[in-house]
C-alpha cells in the first residue's frame, strides 16, 4: 500500500482483534502519520469503530476481548505496556454523541487537570481558556463559564468534549464520528476546527460521511469486514481507487 512522505505516529501491525469466539479485526497494518487527519471509512459493522478504540484501549474495557499484533506510539507498544492512565492522557478521545458531565463548561474542562493533581486556581484558568481556545468556542462560552455545560447546544457541547481533550495535552486525537450527531451548521464548525487542530495533534476520524472524509482527512483507510481493503492519500482512495471494492464503496454501490 502506499505511503505519503511523513513522520509516522503510530504504527500498527498484523492486529486482530476477537470478541469471545467471533474475530471483529483481521490482519490490520497500517502506519498513521504525525499531525495529520486520517479517516477510517467503510460500511456499518465494518471495524473502524473497534479499530479506533484500540489506539488506546477502550475495547480493554469489554469482557472476553482478545487482541494480537503490535500498536507501537513513538516507540512503545501500548499492549506491552501497563499504564493505561497515561495512555490515555496521550490518546484523547472524541465520542459520536457529546458525554459531558452534568457540571459547569469551566468544571468540565478542567475535570482531567484536577484529577491529575493541579489545584492552583490560576493554571486552572489558563488551562481552561486555553482549550476553550483551542477548541473554537471561547468567544461564544467565555461569559458563562460557571452555567451548566448541558445548557449549550449540541455543537457547542461537542466543541467543549474536544476541549476537555485539550486540556489534557494529548498528542492524538481520536474522534469516533464526532458530527453525526450534530446539523450541518455545527458540523462545518467542527469539520473547521479539525483543519486547525492538525497544526498541533496526529487526528484519527471514523466517520459514516464520504464528503466528510474527503473534506477533512490527509490520508483514508477503507475496511470492510474486519480488514483494511486499501489505504492512501485521501484524493487517490476517492478519486482513483485500486481496488474495486473500495470504488463500489466511495460511489456508493453498496454501504
Amino acid at each position: 500500500m502506499k505511503q505519503s512522505e511523513g513522520t509516522t505516529k503510530i504504527s500498527v501491525k498484523d492486529l486482530d482483534l476477537f470478541y469471545g469466539d467471533k474475530q471483529a479485526l483481521f490482519n490490520v497494518s497500517l502506519d498513521i502519520q504525525e499531525k495529520k487527519v486520517t479517516a477510517l471509512i467503510g460500511p456499518s459493522g465494518c471495524g473502524k469503530s473497534t479499530f479506533l478504540r484500540t489506539l488506546n484501549r477502550m475495547n480493554d474495557l469489554i469482557d472476553g476481548v482478545k487482541i494480537n499484533g503490535d500498536i507501537v506510539i513513538e516507540n512503545e507498544d501500548i499492549y506491552k505496556s501497563n499504564d493505561v492512565i497515561k495512555l490515555r492522557t496521550k490518546v484523547g478521545m472524541v465520542f459520536q454523541k457529546p458525554n459531558l458531565f452534568p457540571m459547569s463548561i469551566y468544571d468540565n474542562v478542567a475535570y482531567g487537570p484536577r484529577a491529575q493533581g493541579i489545584k492552583s486556581r490560576k493554571e486552572l484558568n489558563k488551562i481552561v481558556e486555553e482549550s476553550l481556545r483551542g477548541a473554537a468556542i471561547w468567544d461564544e462560552v467565555k461569559d458563562r463559564l460557571k452555567s451548566s455545560a448541558l445548557g449549550l447546544s449540541g455543537g457547542q457541547q461537542q466543541r467543549v468534549c474536544i476541549a476537555r481533550a485539550i486540556a489534557m495535552k494529548p498528542e492524538v486525537i481520536l474522534m469516533d464520528e464526532p458530527t453525526s450527531a450534530l446539523d450541518p451548521i455545527s458540523t462545518l464548525k467542527v469539520e473547521e476546527l479539525i483543519a486547525q487542530l492538525k497544526k498541533d495533534y496526529t487526528i484519527v476520524i471514523v466517520t459514516h460521511n464520504m464528503q466528510q472524509a474527503a473534506r477533512v482527512s490527509d490520508k483514508t483507510a477503507f475496511f470492510l469486514s474486519g480488514e483494511i481493503i486499501e489505504y492512501d492519500v485521501t484524493n487517490s482512495v476517492f478519486s482513483n481507487p485500486k481496488d474495486q471494492r473500495t470504488e463500489d464503496y466511495v460511489t456508493g454501490r453498496f454501504g
